[in-house]
C-alpha cells in the first residue's frame, strides 16, 4: 500500500512543494551558472531507474563542458580542473541536485530510494539485481546516501540498497530525510577525484 500510493502521493506533494517554494532560488542558481562559466544551465545524464529503464536525470551543471562525459566524478582524475567555481559551492551543499524535483515530478525519481546508477554501471546494475534495488524508483537521497555516499565501494552501497528495500516504509524514508539532512549541512562522504576505494 504505501510502496504503491502513498510513497508517490508523498513524493509528488513534497517534490511540487518544494519546486514552487525554491523558484526563486532556482532563478538565482541559473544566473550564476551562465555568469560563472560558458554551456547549459542544466546537465542531462543517461541512468537506470524503476525496472532498469533508462531516464535522463537532471542536475544544475557544476562541471566545464570539456569534462569526460558518463564517469562517476568519484573517479576522475585531477577532478578539480573540471569543476567550476560556482560548482563546487552546489556540490558542496548539493544545490546541484534540486533539478531532480522535476524527474521525482515526472514519475521517473522517487524522493529516497537507491541513488540511480550510470547506464554503464553494469557491476553496480547487477548487485542491485541481486537485493531488488532495480524494482523500485531511485532516489534524490537513499540509505546508502546517509551512510557514507561516494565513500562507499559499489558493494557496500548495493548491500545498503538491500537494506532499503527490506526496510521499505514511511517511517524508514522519513529517517533517510532526516539523516540527509544532516550529511548536507556537514558534506559528509563527498569525494571528487579517485580514492582507494575506486
Amino acid at each position: 500500500m504505501y510502496q504503491k500510493l502513498i510513497k508517490r502521493l508523498f513524493d509528488l506533494t513534497v517534490a511540487t512543494s518544494a519546486f514552487i517554494l525554491l523558484s526563486p532560488l532556482f532563478l538565482i542558481i541559473c544566473l550564476l551558472i551562465k555568469i560563472d562559466s560558458k554551456g547549459p544551465i542544466f546537465f542531462k545524464q543517461r541512468r537506470i531507474g524503476k525496472n532498469k529503464s533508462e531516464f535522463l536525470i537532471l542536475k544544475f551543471r557544476s562541471m566545464k563542458i570539456d569534462t569526460p562525459k558518463d564517469q562517476p566524478t568519484h573517479l576522475l582524475e585531477s577532478p578539480d580542473q573540471y569543476i567550476t567555481k560556482m560548482g563546487k559551492f552546489m556540490r558542496k551543499t548539493s544545490l546541484d541536485e534540486l533539478p531532480q524535483l522535476i524527474n521525482i515530478i515526472s514519475g521517473k525519481m522517487s524522493i529516497v530510494g537507491p541513488r540511480p546508477a550510470l547506464y554503464n554501471q553494469y557491476d553496480l546494475i547487477e548487485l542491485r539485481d541481486e537485493v531488488g534495488a532495480n524494482d523500485v524508483r531511485p532516489g534524490l537521497t537513499g540509505w546508502a546516501q546517509v551512510n557514507g555516499r561516494d565513500e562507499l565501494p559499489i558493494d557496500v552501497k548495493s548491500k545498503f540498497d538491500g537494506e532499503y528495500i527490506v526496510n521499505l516504509s514511511f517511517k524508514f524514508d522519513l529517517m533517510c530525510i532526516l539523516k540527509t539532512f544532516k550529511s548536507v549541512s556537514t558534506a559528509d562522504g563527498i569525494v571528487e577525484g579517485k580514492t582507494n576505494n575506486d
